[in-house]
């Protein structure tokens, strides 16, 4: 193991670092930290608290498993849990979480680029990339494949779903439903995320089931739950049926588009 750890690394007794895993120079490995196989740990970054799985890759000064930054938090006993090859770039602050939830979870193949934030508690599927700058506030939950653009700022105990695309610069205050896009300050929905859908494999009936209920839900006129008893009616698509669950389960309320858009084709493409 030592040939994998710079000498000049610190390593507190109580963290578990795997043979294969790499540890630069000056980066400190700290209390309750558990670094995988085949994960390397940058320059004069720190983790701490935190269990990471295989294959991640920590850039230099990244702060992996650090204190929330919450007036609540009394230096309880939390963690953050990552999975797999994750890449986490240079600046980049993912904070453990408090006693009000306990952990921080952050899923596989996930992309947080310099200087982008996660506050405590939250809660990021698989393939999440959060640009340069992002700002997620505590209790947070992202879906899986959703794309954060730079600047953007999201609301404490927000929910986005997955396949989302966030316009950079975006300030978010309400839910987002999955599949969508959104974008403004404050943000509003600007239709679906077609190239996201394509990407993810989706299939055409799938994503023609997905255009029909969006048209449904945010451009028919309809009262929201009108709009949601009609979708249920009308399609038994999987896909559908899950966004259909995410709106109802919202306690934010959910986003919707800005005023005067037009229910044409293009604004669900």
């Amino acid at each position: 193991m030592m040939s994998n750890i710079h000498p000049t690394a610190v390593i507190h007794p109580s963290a578990k670092v795997d043979p294969a895993a790499v540890i630069g120079p000056y980066a400190i490995i700290g209390e309750g930290a558990v670094i995988g196989a085949g994960t390397s740990v940058g320059a004069h970054a720190v983790v701490e608290f935190a269990a990471l799985g295989k294959d991640n890759r920590l850039h230099p000064g990244c702060y992996v498993g650090t204190a929330p930054q919450d007036l609540k938090y009394g230096n309880e006993r939390t963690r953050l849990v990552m999975g797999d090859r994750n890449t986490v770039r240079e600046c980049v602050t993912l904070n453990r979480g408090t006693a009000a939830h306990g952990e921080t979870r952050i899923g596989s193949d996930c992309l947080f680029m310099a200087y982008s934030h996660v506050a405590h508690d939250c809660t990021l599927g698989d393939g999440v990339i959060l640009v340069n700058s992002v700002a997620v506030a505590g209790h947070v939950e992202i879906g899986d494949f959703t794309v954060v653009g730079g600047l953007a700022a999201i609301h404490q105990y927000l929910r986005i779903g997955k396949y989302c695309m966030l316009g950079g610069g975006s300030m978010l205050n309400k839910d987002v439903p999955h599949f969508c896009t959104c974008q403004g300050y404050p943000a509003a929905l600007r239709g679906l995320n077609s190239i996201g859908l394509r990407r993810g494999g989706f299939g055409h009936e799938t994503v023609s089931a997905i255009k029909r209920a969006y048209k449904t839900l945010f451009l028919s006129g309809l009262r929201l739950e009108e709009a949601m008893a009609r979708v249920r009616g009308e399609s038994k698509d999987p896909r559908v049926l899950e966004m259909l669950d995410f709106i109802a389960a919202s306690k934010k309320g959910v986003m919707r588009p800005a005023s005067g858009v037009e229910a044409k084709e293009e604004a669900v493409l």
